[in-house]
């Protein structure tokens, strides 16, 4: 029974990984939602809620222009397969100043995720996943900063208002809005077609803790 059952859910799976696909092909992005993100990265809830917590422990970003000291992040470089994901030596993170006007420009060095995540089943099948949709893709036109394509996923939100994410195409004209509001809600984009950003949080109660942690994953080929 078990496994004329696997054959069905599978095929549900390359179904969606194909339509993801397809909306990137056709828009230059795709917004997926957590009903539909959630199958594709099956784990225990108990590994996801680890996971999770790993964003309380982000180092402080001291890199921001504007002097802040409100952004925490972590960041490591992996080489993807479809036979292995390899993580390589640590390095800085950089974007050119044409891609990130306010902090761009600049070697930015944050802590390494650490082993025990960067080594976990939830960060590995959702780089397996990127592959799986962005391998067949064939990024179009000049990049901006060597980056091919970029996933967003929310993984949590508590007391935040905005947030909205937004898409534009070549000539900055707005293409699509829509707001990340659960864990698994996700934003898959061709970063060589189209622009993304997101509008400044504020906390929707200031006397109560407030933090949106999210999942970047950028990609390029080799």
């Amino acid at each position: 029974m078990e496994l004329h059952d696997a054959v069905p859910v599978q095929a549900a799976m390359e179904s969606a990984v194909q339509a993801i696909a397809a909306e990137i092909l056709r828009s230059g992005f795709a917004s997926v939602g957590a009903a539909q993100m959630r199958p594709l990265l099956p784990q225990p809830t108990a590994a996801w809620n680890s996971f999770a917590a790993s964003w309380d422990n982000l180092g402080v970003d001291t890199y921001m222009a504007d002097g802040g000291r409100y952004r925490h992040r972590s960041f490591s470089a992996f080489r993807v397969s479809a036979e292995a994901i390899e993580r390589k030596a640590h390095q800085p993170h950089y974007q050119s100043r044409d891609y990130n006007a306010l902090n761009g420009g600049i070697e930015r060095w944050f802590q390494p995720i650490p082993d025990e995540v960067a080594g976990g089943e939830c960060l590995r099948s959702i780089l397996r996943l990127c592959f799986s949709i962005f391998d067949g893709l064939t990024p179009e036109g000049l990049h901006r900063d060597g980056v091919d394509w970029v996933l967003v996923m929310l993984v949590r939100r508590e007391n935040i208002a905005e947030g909205v994410t937004s898409i534009h195409d070549s000539d900055r004209r707005l293409i699509g809005r829509f707001t990340l509001k659960h864990p698994f809600d996700s934003a898959f984009v061709d970063d060589s077609r189209v622009y993304h950003g997101v509008t400044p949080v504020v906390p929707v109660d200031p006397e109560q803790p407030a933090h949106r942690d999210v999942l970047v994953v950028t990609l390029r080929r080799e």
